[in-house]
This record gives structure tokens, sequence and C-alpha cells, in this order.
């Protein structure tokens, strides 16, 4: 028997401008007024470059001559080709990270159609009343894919790297096209739909390698498989499919291999790269997947693995069996992956969030009550504990709270933005009638359980990227320290080495337009050094860059970081 019984007004659809204007609050505030901060400092720099640069810089992703082609470069290519059509108008900052905006919808559209197609199938159907009433299957369809939606926006790995210009966050995105697509092909095995999972693929393996790609495909074949599809056929489609993915490729790498930008080829490093990702894997990878992704897939995972149990005694199910597979083939990579970075769990997210929200319908209405009651009071404590340290960095009151909330920004100076204030005052105001709503009408649909994680946690990074940016900024960026090496440079110096990483080395070259040596090589009168305050050896920093004798420009950091030192020096002609 399905574990689903619903009334028809348990799917009211949310309204379309209300999962918009949630969408809006999500995506733009921290993209608004940031600046590059280390996280994505590297990227933008890829980014700036190409936007700035020659048919060499599309070709040979670099960061102002620093080599930077092992992801892939359709990620770059987009930010790069918003820089060029809105840095005039947005600025370089704003106008890569529309195409952040971009990413960020084409994922949330990918998983909410691909919800709606797998909500309205007959064996996802609530069981029928005895006097009728139940839902029809759009109707249903289209509740799961809000509801998917929400979960997914509600997921505290995402909040961050939702907002960076990472080749990851658009690998996440795509993975949610991917599955999208994947859905329309077992719906309709067309060579149509085989060509459009050929083109997901393709856009992948230019993102973040062929690793994922190819996990995929044989994930999508093994749940063919499973649900009994027309073997050669499915076989004949997907050889069609890694068939487009491969002329995809070849787009970059056709050009890249045969014009030599900067006389090198970037195909070998990124293939280099690519085999790197694979390793074997073992208890230590096991327990790192573990604890990160207990907190990144946060709400998701519970759902999820209620949906398995609740549905465990139903056979062949796509909403079921398509999730599984493909968070399945995609954990079994990562946890090959010698060297995983927390933005690597974006891509297991859509299938999580799929098969969380065929979870939802199936949960008691006390678990859900408890989930409502448990969203409020955590996330409206922790909205008023965000108001509280702003007010206390501003008034010194209390005592102990402007001193932690200051400590961490030795030096910054605290003050009152007027449009900051105004648009986290009207989150919050928005959150309160949201709470009313909910505790006043005592709705029955679906999405009450998730709409309030879900806007709770937008106004907990609401508060954070209105009322602390400031605070940020002055932390995480190299804007200022960029600034003083700029002031201390002579007007006539022709270049600079340096040993600084790709986020400073962006940061400074955006900012400070420092002119660092580019691929060709060179040595350079000027030499940049980064180290260590607390592990320094400035005899083997001397003699590995040659600075030994040379005149000392400019010491600094930022104020923030007690660690990293960069020198300027001039070396004796």
């Amino acid at each position: 028997m399905k574990p689903v019984r619903l009334p028809a007004a348990a799917t009211l659809a949310l309204p379309r401008w209300a999962l918009l204007a949630l969408g809006m609050l999500y995506i733009l505030p921290g993209l608004i007024g940031r600046d590059p901060w280390k996280e994505d400092a590297g990227p933008f720099g890829i980014m700036w470059t190409m936007a700035h640069g020659g048919l060499d810089d599309w070709l040979y992703p670099n960061i102002a001559g620093l080599a930077a082609s092992q992801e892939g470069p359709l990620a770059f290519w987009l930010g790069a080709l918003c820089i060029k059509l809105f840095g005039p108008i947005l600025g370089d900052v704003l106008a890569a990270r529309v195409s952040t905006i971009g990413i960020f919808v084409t994922g949330a559209m990918s998983l909410w159609y691909t919800a709606f197609h797998l909500g309205r199938r007959a064996e996802a159907q609530p069981l029928r009343l005895a006097f009728g009433g139940q839902p029809e299957p759009d109707d249903y369809g289209r509740t799961l894919g809000d509801t998917a939606v929400l979960i997914y926006l509600g997921c505290l790995g995402l909040l961050v790297q939702s907002h960076l210009t990472l080749a990851a966050t658009l690998q996440g995105a795509l993975l949610a096209y991917f599955l999208y697509r994947a859905v329309r092909y077992v719906e309709n095995a067309s060579t149509r739909n085989a060509v459009l999972v050929g083109l997901a693929l393709g856009a992948l393996a230019l993102t973040r390698g062929f690793m994922p790609p190819v996990m995929l495909v044989l994930a999508l074949f093994a749940c063919t498989r499973y649900l009994k599809l027309h073997t050669a056929a499915t076989v004949r489609h997907l050889g069609i499919a890694a068939g487009v993915a491969f002329l995809i490729t070849l787009v970059w790498i056709l050009p890249a291999a045969s014009l030599k930008p900067y006389g090198l080829s970037p195909v070998g490093e990124w293939l280099a790269w690519n085999a790197g990702q694979i390793g074997l894997p073992g208890w230590a990878s096991l327990k790192g997947f573990l604890r990160i992704g207990v907190w990144y897939f946060w709400p998701a995972w519970p759902f999820a693995l209620w949906a398995l149990w609740a549905w465990r005694r139903q056979q062949h199910l796509l909403h079921i069996v398509m999730p599984v597979m493909f968070f399945g083939a995609l954990a079994l990579l990562m946890l090959c992956d010698p060297e995983p970075e927390n933005a690597d769990f974006l891509k297991m997210l859509a299938p999580l969030a799929l098969m969380a929200a065929f979870g939802l319908p199936t949960m008691k209405r006390g678990t859900i009550n408890a989930i409502d009651w448990f969203s409020v009071m955590v996330l409206t404590m922790l909205g008023a504990l965000i108001w509280l340290f702003w007010i206390a960095k501003l008034t010194g009151w209390p005592a102990q709270l402007a001193k932690n909330a200051l400590k961490l920004v030795p030096g910054f100076k605290p003050e009152v933005g007027i449009i900051a204030f105004m648009v986290a005052a009207a989150a919050s105001i928005g959150w309160i009638m949201l709470v009313h709503w909910r505790l006043s009408r005592q709705p029955s649909v679906l999405w009450r359980a998730v709409v309030l994680s879900s806007s709770g946690l937008i106004l907990v990074w609401v508060l954070l990227m209105t009322l602390f940016l400031p605070d940020l900024n002055y932390s995480k960026s190299y804007a200022g320290v960029a600034q003083q090496i700029a002031a201390r440079l002579p007007p006539d110096a022709g270049c600079i080495d340096t040993n600084v990483g790709p986020a400073q080395r962006a940061s400074f070259a955006y900012f400070g337009r420092l002119p660092f040596a580019g691929l060709g090589g060179g040595e350079c009168n000027y030499v940049l050094l980064q180290d260590s305050i607390k592990h320094r050896d400035d005899n083997i920093l001397a003699r590995r860059h040659g600075v030994r004798g040379a005149t000392l420009l400019w010491e600094g950091r930022r104020a923030s970081d007690r660690d990293e030192r960069f020198r300027l020096f001039r070396r004796s002609r």
C-alpha cells in the first residue's frame, strides 16, 4: 500500500510570486556590495583576466599570469561574458555575479521541474480517498516541486556556496539540469532526449572534469536496467549522449591543443587534474564525508532517509530509484577523491533534495508540527541574536557582546548603513508576518513544514549580509592590502614576480592593478612575497626568490589575519 494519503487541500501550490521572492531574497544578498573574498577571489580573477585579455586567456584560464586550467573553462567563460556585457554598468565584480544568479535560477528551476514530472507519475500519487477529494496529478506535482525547492534552499551547504563564483557552483546547477533531462529521457526514451542528456554531460565535463559525467552515465544505465527499460535502445541512446558530450568538450580541447595559447597547452594539465581525482576510498574519507555531510545536507538528509523507509515496500519507483542511484554514484566518486573540498558536496544536493521532497508527504502531522516549532524557535533566536550583536557593536552595550563582535576585526570602525538597515528590518518584519500566518491560520498545505525553515535561514543570511557585510568585507577582502602595495610600487614598475596564492594574486591584480609576470615568465625587478609570521624562514625565501640584498619597499598584512604576511622587494640591478 502507498504510504501517502493526502486531501486536495494539502496540495495548494505556493504562489509563484512568493517562490520567486524567496529565491531572489536568497540569492541577491551576498552578491551585492560584497568584495571578492579569499574563498572566491581566485575564480573571479580568472573571469576578470579573460574579460580584459585576449583569445589566449579564454583558451588557457589563468589569474593574471598564474595558470589555472585544472577544472575546466565553462564557469569562467560565463562569468567573463557577463563582465563583457554588464561590466561597464554594474562593475566587474557584480557583473561576474550575474552568471551566479543565472546558475542559481537554472539549478532551482531544474529541480522544480524534475519533482513536478516525477510527482505526476501514477506510482507517486497518493491513495485515493473513500469519498474522493484526493489531489489531481498536476496539483500534486506542483506541490512536490515547491517542496523540493524549499528543501534545497533550506540546506546549509548551499547557503554560502551558491553565492560564490566557483566552478563547483555551476556543477551543482548542471547536475540538477541533468537530473531533469534524465527523468524526461526515462519518460520518453527518444533520440532528442538522449542528445539533451549529452548536452548536460558535456557542460559538466567542461565545468569540473569528465569523472562526474562518466559516473552519471553509468548510474543512468543502472537505473534503466533496474526499471526494465529496453536495453538495446538504452545502450544506443547513452552512446549518443556520450558522443554529444565528447563533441562539446572538443569545443575547448581542439583549439586549446592546436593554437597553444602562450606557447602552452592547458589540455595536459586538465587531464592530469582529472586523473588525480581518483584514488582508493578509505576509512578517513568516509569519516570526513559523514562529518561534513551531516551539516551540509541538513535538513534534507533526514527527510530523504525517511522517504527510503516509507516507500520501501514499493518496487520500481522512478522518484526513489533515480535519486538514490545518482546520489550513490556521486558519493562513491567523492569518497575516491584524495583531496575532496566542501564545494564538491554541491553536486549531491539536488538528488537528495528531490528524494526528501517525496519523504515529506509520508510524515505524520505531529512530526511536521515539531519541525515548524523547531524552525520558529531556533531561527527567531538566531535572528534576534544577530540584531543584538549589531546593536552592541554600534553602542558598546552589552559590553561583552560588543567586545566579541569587534575582536575579529581589529581596527574596524562600525557605521550605520541606512539601506542595509532598511533591508534587514524589512526581512525581519516579513519573518514575523510569516510566523503569524503559520500560527494563526494553521494551514494544512504540505510545504508548510519547510517554508518556515527555508525562510528563517534566508532571514539569518539577509541579516548577516546587510548588518555585518562591512565587517566581513574588512575581514575577508584583500582590497586594503592591494591598495597599500600599489601606493608603494613605482609607476614605471615593469612586472612583479610573486609566490602569492590564487586568491591573493587575483585580489591584488584587480584592486591594485599590480602588473604580475605572465605565463611566459621572465625575471622582474620587483618581487612580492607571501609567508607566515609564525613559521617564517627569511633565508630560504631570499635564496628561492632571489631577493637577498634586495630593498624592502613595503611590509604588511590584513588586520584580521594574524599569520599571513606580505613583503614587496626591489631587486638590486
